[in-house]
């Protein structure tokens, strides 16, 4: 485990604050999180730490629309599957963003709501009042998909906890794929955030079998961590925690948290995996992401590691590769495909390359209208390094 910044607040100091939050969060009823919230806040640990409204905005997250996808806008989308639904997420294309251009994407899961805290803070649990991506991104440079956890009718956007597991993994499998089809999503470039709630499903969604652990290159957990303490639902116990966990296979995590990271680093210490973690205080009392919006220490953190993850990614690695024809001369656009989110398009050499693979035993498959190949398929192993000199003819 590696540490990028750490500014602890005192051990015991942290753990009042985290525990007076959490207590809060696990009551698990709207009405009585509303009404526990009102209560003026008894302890003076607390009181100690300064509050983020303090510092002014310098971001604003722009204004949802119904408008199509275009540079600057942040459009409410729905999915063709769920189009007689009120199930909806959002989207955003950063102000430079061409047609034709591939830009890495911030997927973000959204807090429980509503939330409310004795110093103002507020989360509805809905994708419209996600903020974390814009504040990463500062509007430029990446698409965002705010995305939804998906209800156990499969009717609506679910605000508290979990509702339909496998509707929600589906469905973000999905608009990623639309994301990267449509509006030039960088599939190798996928990077995972969330609050409170949306930092658990970091481990919880974003890890929860393999097939979801391959889509992403690096994960944000902002205010909580998977496995650190049991919640109310199945599944949130360290032992299912850590299953999790080593799905990451060596990938980097950027873990951020109100007043201490301790007891995060503690978990994680006590688990053995091995992987990047750096960790973050956001040195103030309350439990928002809005700090991302703020020109703070914190926030220049995050920016520099994620421009850091992008030029040179730990735990993932390349297969190169090239289609050539019966007579030996490069195949242009054909499509080589190696699970549901990862795919590059040979050029005019015939050249592939898939990026930011983790460790994975990988199906190659290249597709081409009108195109038969040999072999059809190739099946490779990735254990820690780049994979080279594939290459298929089409017949």
């Amino acid at each position: 485990m590696t540490v990028d910044e750490s500014q602890q607040s005192g051990p015991d100091l942290a753990e009042q604050i985290i525990a007076r939050r959490e207590f809060l969060a696990t009551l698990g009823c709207a009405s009585i999180l509303g009404l526990c919230a009102r209560s003026a806040p008894s302890d003076t640990a607390s009181v100690a730490l300064p509050d983020i409204h303090s510092i002014p905005s310098d971001l604003a997250v722009p204004a949802l629309t119904h408008q199509p996808p275009g540079a600057g806008r942040r459009v409410r989308r729905t999915l063709s599957a769920f189009a007689h639904t009120d199930v909806y997420h959002t989207l955003y294309l950063p102000v430079d963003w061409e047609p034709g251009k591939r830009y890495p994407i911030l997927v973000e899961y959204p807090g429980n709501g509503p939330y409310h805290s004795p110093y103002g803070d507020y989360s509805s649990g809905e994708v419209e009042d996600c903020d974390m991506g814009f504040g990463i991104s500062g509007g430029r440079g990446f698409v965002w998909l705010a995305l939804p956890f998906i209800s156990p009718t499969g009717k609506a956007n679910e605000r508290l906890w979990w509702g339909d597991v496998n509707a929600t993994l589906l469905y973000c499998k999905n608009a990623i794929v639309d994301a990267c089809e449509n509006v030039g999503g960088d599939t190798a470039s996928v990077i995972l955030c969330g609050f409170s709630r949306g930092a658990i499903a970091c481990n919880y969604i974003g890890l929860h079998n393999e097939e979801m652990a391959d889509i992403w290159l690096a994960f944000i957990p902002d205010s909580h961590y998977d496995g650190v303490r049991s919640w109310p639902w199945k599944g949130s116990d360290r032992l299912s925690a850590m299953g999790r966990l080593k799905l990451l296979r060596g990938r980097a995590s950027f873990i951020s948290q109100e007043a201490s990271t301790a007891n995060i680093q503690e978990y994680l210490n006590s688990t053995g995996v091995k992987a990047p973690f750096s960790f973050q205080t956001i040195p103030y009392r309350n439990h928002t992401s809005s700090w991302i919006l703020r020109d703070i220490p914190a926030r220049r953190a995050l920016r520099a590691w994620v421009s850091r993850i992008l030029l040179k990614p730990p735990g993932v690695y390349k297969v190169r590769g090239r289609v050539v024809g019966a007579n030996g001369a490069p195949v242009e656009n054909v499509r080589i495909q190696s699970g549901a989110t990862h795919w590059a398009v040979t050029d005019s050499k015939g050249e592939f390359v898939l990026r930011n693979l983790i460790d994975s035993r990988r199906t190659i498959l290249p597709i081409r209208e009108g195109l038969r190949f040999s072999p059809a398929q190739l099946s490779v192993a990735i254990e820690g390094s780049n994979i080279s000199h594939l290459e298929f003819r089409s017949l």
